[in-house]
């Protein structure tokens, strides 16, 4: 059936590209992963040039993807469900931008987003590490897309679409306005829709602007320690990892420091938290990577200049990720919906499953890989001194690792509670 008004290529653009670049990720992954496992050098050649390919094609996709979104929300084509739940015809351009990852599937993008430019880099710095590290990032980047993607297999629909129509989301039980005469919904039915829901009120702040985007990017830089980590196991390389994921990592640790910071500073000024740090589920979710992050840059540095904590370093990097993971899961289930004042409270649906795939295809594989290898991996015999920088340096990361577990048991009560009743 035809509707009067709508605006069909857009969203037809747009879901096109989502499947183009989950298709191309896939691509991407099995071409890295094969080049990593493989010794012949034109055929290891062979199968990076594809997947450099892929990877570029899904970069392209997901960009065409934002700029398609931010065109459905600046043009107030509210027949899509995503612009009229998060765009009105009073906002500004900036915070018609800053709409876009104000959704779950918005964040999801910019996520995506910032793996791709993280990419980029890598396959321009990485050199004989690209196979190995890319793998993981192009691995990511398929789940990531899974999560908007919004197709249907058999009754389960796999991922949120930002291309959702908004008569596809009404509930024409309780709104017999959109009903014509034969109970069906009125081809003009749009003209209902005088305006979207538009930006919360609270987050109308420049904060929503700059704000996410530093703090995502902080998210995402996480997975280069992560895959640096998983390529020194993979490729028996047990310490060369450490000097080139270094300067990543001191990055990583930076933007996301800086990204918690300026939401402590936009919680105290615009969201009424009544503080700087008001110990909230979501805030405890990011610090607790930083807190992992900070301590594996400490083992990092110490093993750089001694030998020693090689497999420290190892178990940070994968925790470190793996908690940006765990954090995703607890503000993004509804898990947390009834302790924290900004977790996604979208609890019960199958892309809650998804995250939880994500939270465990990352994690335990890494785990496993690493205690399989524990024996490998070279660790000094040779006690440190205990007037030592290093050994301070240490104690100083053990510190911030438990510090990072208390508040992380603390912040999973409500996890624990729908677990065990």
């Amino acid at each position: 059936m035809h509707f009067e008004g709508e605006h069909l290529l857009p969203g037809q653009v747009g879901h096109f590209f989502v499947i183009l670049a989950f298709v191309a990720s896939l691509i991407a992954t099995f071409s890295y992963f094969s080049a990593s496992r493989s010794n012949d050098t034109l055929h290891k050649a062979s199968w990076i040039s594809l997947a450099r390919i892929s990877f570029l094609i899904q970069v392209v996709s997901v960009l065409i993807i934002f700029f398609t979104i931010y065109y459905i929300c600046s043009n107030h084509y509210f027949e899509y469900f995503y612009a009229y739940k998060h765009a009105s015809k009073e906002l500004e351009p900036k915070y018609l931008l800053a709409c876009i990852w104000e959704g779950q599937e918005g964040s999801f993008l910019l996520w995506t987003i910032w793996h791709s430019v993280l990419g980029i880099i890598l396959i321009l710095k990485a050199k004989d590490w690209e196979a190995h590290v890319m793998s993981v990032i192009c691995f990511a980047q398929a789940f990531l897309v899974v999560m908007i993607l919004g197709i249907y297999f058999f009754d389960i629909r796999i991922g949120n679409s930002p291309f959702t129509f908004t008569r596809d989301e009404l509930n024409l039980a309780t709104a017999p306005m959109f009903l014509d005469e034969t109970g069906h919904l009125k081809k003009d039915y749009l003209v209902f829709f005088k305006d979207g829901i538009g930006l919360n009120v609270l987050l109308r702040n420049y904060w929503m602007v700059i704000h996410p985007p530093i703090l995502f990017l902080g998210f995402a830089s996480t997975i280069v320690p992560f895959a640096y980590a998983y390529a020194g196991l993979q490729s028996k390389r047990f310490g060369d990892w450490i000097r080139p994921v270094l300067p990543f990592t001191l990055f990583s640790a930076c933007v996301l420091g800086v990204g918690i910071m300026m939401g402590g500073k936009w919680a105290y000024e615009s969201l009424t938290f009544g503080g700087y740090w008001a110990w909230d589920p979501v805030e405890n979710a990011s610090l607790v990577p930083w807190l992992i992050l900070i301590a594996g840059l400490h083992t990092m540095v110490i093993y750089k200049a001694t030998g020693h904590s090689l497999r420290a370093s190892y178990v940070f990097a994968f925790l470190c990720f793996s908690f940006i993971l765990y954090a995703t899961f607890l503000t993004r289930t509804g898990i947390l919906g009834d302790t924290s004042v900004h977790a996604f409270t979208e609890a019960g649906k199958a892309i809650n499953v998804m995250i939880g795939l994500l939270v465990v295809c990352f994690t335990i594989p890494a785990f496993v890989l690493f205690f399989m290898n524990f024996n490998k991996i070279p660790a000094e015999q040779k006690e440190e001194k205990i007037d030592s920088r290093e050994f301070w340096m240490f104690i100083g990361a053990i510190i911030l690792f438990l510090a990072a577990l208390f508040i992380t048991a603390k912040t999973s009560v409500p996890v624990f509670n729908k677990v065990f009743g």
